[in-house]
């Protein structure tokens, strides 16, 4: 799937260092939630309710903040300075979370962009399983 959108939408044409860190982090947030969701579906058919309910437990700040303490040591230099990048951008903070967790959250969904802009999928795919393994 992620091949398919890069190349029909041609996205690869641009360098992903020459996105800003919220562009990154508006994908990478999309393609975190395309995965927590296709791995609690991959379980079979469940009440939507309940699926949402454990969906929203695995994207919140609070989890992104508690997923990049556990991958920390795993990420590269170039992965580390993407996410900084995107952990220090200046954005507005949600009333309902903390602004730690919320940079935080925003640093991963960056990295995460890059990545997906990268088409680096399998990196993608092994972060989020180390997390949910």
């Amino acid at each position: 799937m992620i091949d398919v959108i890069l190349n029909e939408l041609n996205l690869k044409k641009i360098p992903p260092e020459q996105y800003s860190a919220l562009t990154l982090a508006y994908l990478g947030d999309c393609v975190y939630e395309l995965y927590v969701r296709s791995r609690l579906v991959s379980g079979g058919n469940r009440n939507v309710n309940a699926l949402h309910k454990d969906a929203t437990a695995h994207v919140c700040c609070r989890a992104q903040a508690e997923f990049y303490r556990k991958v920390e040591d795993m990420l590269t230099e170039d992965e580390l300075a993407v996410f900084h990048r995107g952990r220090n951008t200046k954005s507005h903070v949600p009333k309902n979370s903390g602004m730690n967790d919320y940079r935080i959250a925003t640093g991963v969904e960056a990295l995460i962009g890059w990545l997906y802009l990268k088409g680096e999928k399998q990196r993608i795919c092994d972060l989020l399983k180390y997390i949910f393994d």
